[in-house]
């Protein structure tokens, strides 16, 4: 006869059996909510900042530690098949012979050398290239040894009897990725050096000249990058020497100089600044030059500003534009920012500029480029539009030589985004801010366990995102995942069963548990239409969806243009190279665009429709025909719009114009996809 006992206890066991299991398998995890990364820890994995400097909120993984996936992967093979990987069979600044990076004493390739070499050099580490690797070496040896026995390293390039520095700034960049790529110490002496001769040169004769003066922040964040892996004291020195020499970027109503790129690019420096001096007043700056000029020139969709070259009074309207320098710098300087201060802004921020207004700066094939790029932009021609726009050349038409700065410093705007899909976190964690399709090889966890993490995502065509980890074995760690602001209602899956916590928009969810290989976390972030109104500009409005502008579908004609013939004028081809296989196009209206949104003003997303299509065949979503989500809607003509004196997209038209009064069916597309655009619309009901 059985014991009553001994079923009681053997039924106790195996319910706490089941329990464990469910514990095992379901949601064993920590959930918070949190406006920041975690910044009191210490990651044991990555080089952080060194004290006394102020700890980051999140740390760039090493170049080769992401692989993209999808559409970004793909763009980044056109980058290598297209100008990016051959820019050094056309550009005479490529030329090595008689090059100033060739040593010694050439005449060309000054800067744009180093500008081309930190997008093409990252591209060649993240794809794996070999034949880029090889051309990338050939201009890093050749860097290294050209430094001087006083430290001085790269071309003399005299300005104002003093050595100008600019150009070493960007090779330093270079020189960086070079060594996350290959440990490679003779960076480290390179740079040690050449940092103890900065140190010697005199205050007044120090970042002197316009472009240095006003890019100091891109000198002292190589200097913090150094003092970060050797400790150097007098690195801290110097720094302080730099920011005192550097434009000063912390007045609150004025800039030093109202240049699109100096802008874009050199407002980050206050912040830099910040980790060493840890006055709030600089990082306070950064955000305030940020929004000073976007409160006047950025009052338009797509996250950037009207400047062309220069911001003007008077000049608002949204058919200016921004050059692609302008575009690339901004994102580096969203993705600098985000890992000092952990904002999510910052994240929001290098996503509007990077699919909503750098993508029609670059033809689908990425074989031409367009210097200024508008959100109102219905002229694309070889003209000189100024004073329309502050360039006095042809600087809207696609053509491979637009022009000398930004046909070479385009190529870090892809390579950049992609380095920072993946973070990590002070705590031994991961933190995603921006999602896209990649794996990255991570150490997490106190003892350095080395990951997988694998992201399979169409975003941002599409709300989810799907994480699986791979591991050997079981760790513990924090998993940093953002919310958008513009998601109300998004939700986290692990292992297929739902985390029960609110989610906050605008903050990071933080996922804490012992992760097990073959794990998965899928993140739905629902897009809704919303739409956002311009009143410094006749209260024009723009359409969005999820992290997507849309602009008007307008038939785009493509007419080519000899490139030689439309390029500008300090434009030079190398010996021998092909021009008629690098064309220019001109892309003309073949549709009416000049139209005000029909729109109700108790209900303005009431005529919007939302249309998902089929994920494009050749995985590239940033063309008129591709894209897999476009909104229909409906529009009135303003006859009273038109192309201007100018030869450009005339300014908006007044609220009270004459609208037509017939209603047309329209087509809305992906900001990003639409090359000729109206993205900031009158309205009319």
């Amino acid at each position: 006869m059985s014991n009553p006992f001994n079923k009681t206890v053997i039924l106790l066991l195996s319910l706490l059996f089941v329990f464990n299991s469910c514990q095992q398998t379901s949601n064993d995890v920590e959930v918070k909510i949190v406006d920041r990364p975690n910044t009191t820890a210490a990651n044991s994995n990555y080089v952080g900042n060194r004290e006394p400097l102020l700890p980051l909120s999140f740390i760039k993984l090493p170049v080769t530690a992401i692989k993209p996936e999808g559409w970004i992967k793909q763009y980044l093979v056109l980058q290598k098949e297209g100008l990016t990987g051959k820019l050094g069979e056309i550009s005479a600044w490529l030329e090595k012979e008689n090059n100033a990076w060739m040593m010694s004493g050439g005449e060309h390739g000054w800067e744009e050398v180093p500008y081309w070499l930190k997008g093409y050099g990252n591209l060649a580490y993240i794809l794996d290239d070999p034949a880029m690797i090889e051309e990338t070496m050939v201009w890093i040896e050749s860097a290294i040894k050209s430094q001087q026995p006083d430290g001085y390293f790269g071309p003399v390039n005299m300005r104002r009897e003093n050595r100008e520095l600019w150009a070493n700034m960007i090779m330093l960049w270079c020189l960086q990725s070079y060594y996350e790529y290959s440990a490679d110490h003779r960076v480290i002496d390179l740079m040690t050096n050449y940092f103890k001769w900065q140190m010697t040169v005199p205050d007044n004769q120090f970042l002197e000249d316009y472009w240095e003066n006003s890019r100091g922040g891109d000198n002292l964040l190589s200097v913090f990058w150094l003092y970060n892996i050797t400790g150097d004291a007098f690195l801290l020195e110097l720094a302080e020497k730099i920011h005192r020499n550097t434009a000063d970027w912390t007045k609150d109503s004025r800039l030093p100089n109202w240049h699109n790129v100096n802008i874009a690019q050199s407002f980050r420096e206050p912040a830099s600044y910040y980790m060493l001096s840890k006055d709030s007043a600089h990082l306070k700056a950064t955000y305030n030059v940020h929004h000073l000029v976007r409160r006047i020139f950025g009052q338009v969709p797509g996250g950037m500003f009207g400047a062309d070259e220069n911001a003007r009074l008077a000049y608002i309207d949204p058919r200016q534009g921004t050059e692609t320098c302008g575009f690339v710098e901004q994102m580096a300087s969203d993705e600098i920012l985000l890992r000092i201060t952990g904002d999510p802004f910052w994240a929001e921020h290098c996503e509007n500029v990077a699919f909503n207004s750098y993508p029609a700066a670059v033809m689908p094939d990425f074989k031409a480029l367009r210097y200024i790029t508008c959100p109102n932009h219905t002229v694309s021609d070889s003209e000189n539009h100024k004073p329309g726009i502050d360039n006095g050349g042809p600087f809207l038409a696609m053509n491979p030589f637009s022009s000398r700065c930004c046909q070479h410093n385009h190529a870090q705007g892809w390579p950049y985004y992609t380095e920072h899909l993946v973070l990590a976190s002070l705590d031994n964690g991961i933190g995603v801010a921006m999602y896209g399709a990649c794996s990255a090889n991570v150490k997490v966890g106190s003892n350095g366990t080395p990951i997988k993490l694998i992201e399979k995502t169409n975003y941002p065509f599409e709300e989810q995102v799907e994480f699986t980890i791979e591991t050997e074995e079981t760790v513990e760690f924090p998993f940093y995942l953002l919310i958008p602001s513009w998601c109300k209602d998004a939700s986290i899956y692990i292992n297929g069963k739902k985390i029960k916590n609110q989610l906050s928009s605008g903050k990071y969810v933080v996922l804490s548990r012992k992760w097990h290989n073959g794990d998965q976390v899928t993140l739905n972030l629902p897009m809704s239409l919303y739409t956002n109104q311009w009143a410094t500009n006749k209260n024009s409005v723009s359409v969005n969806y999820g992290p997507l502008t849309f602009s008007l579908n307008i038939d785009e004609r493509y007419e080519k243009a000899n490139s030689i013939e439309t390029a500008i004028w300090d434009s030079k081809w190398q010996k021998g190279a092909d021009v008629n296989a690098w064309p220019t196009y001109e892309i003309y209206a073949n549709s009416a665009w000049n139209y005000a949104l029909v729109m109700d003003k108790s209900n303005p997303l009431k005529n919007l429709k939302v249309i998902k299509r089929e994920w494009p065949e050749d995985n590239f979503p940033f063309t008129q025909a591709s894209v897999p989500i476009i909104i229909e809607t409906q529009g009135k003509q303003v006859p009273s719009w038109g192309i201007d004196e100018y030869g450009l997209t005339g300014v908006l038209p007044d609220e009270t114009d004459v609208k037509s009064s017939q209603v047309d069916n329209i087509t809305l597309v992906p900001m990003g996809a639409a090359r000729l655009r109206i993205s900031a619309f009158p309205t009319t009901e």
